[in-house]
């Protein structure tokens, strides 16, 4: 008998693959392999922010707007009192990458991809921990 996947799991799934598309990518540009536009990489960076905020809110039961603004998906977190790592607020700029940064070109440096992707990597972490995935 097949198992279906609860929401926050194909949510935290999803996520996962979101940032490894960041990291394969990252690296495959660094070596000069391809050409990307860093673009891609943020918006990945978003979509992974935005999945992981939308696991938390789901596995609390709490419904969420079909919305990329990482701010108005963080304060849902904080107006149900669900705990969420304090970092996650560096990463609500992101959302300018939900949509603009897929048709325009907003980020010409990888100044602070690390530091997300650092963040991501912990945020992924803790919610495992939280719902024992």
């Amino acid at each position: 008998m097949a198992k279906f996947l609860k929401t926050y799991e194909i949510l935290f799934k999803k996520s996962i693959v979101d940032l490894n598309m960041v990291k394969i990518g990252l690296e495959t540009f660094e070596k000069g392999e391809i050409e990307l536009d860093l673009e891609v990489i943020m918006f990945h960076l978003q979509q992974s922010t935005e999945k992981l905020i939308k696991t938390l809110l789901d596995i609390n039961n709490i419904k969420f707007p079909h919305s990329h603004d990482l701010e108005k998906l963080y304060n849902l977190t904080k107006e149900n009192n669900i705990i969420i790592m304090d970092k996650v607020e560096i990463l609500l700029p992101l959302s300018d990458y939900a949509v603009e940064g897929r048709y325009a070109i907003i980020n010409d440096d990888i100044e602070n991809i690390y530091e997300y992707i650092k963040i991501l990597n912990d945020f992924k972490e803790f919610i495992k921990n939280a719902i024992k995935i």
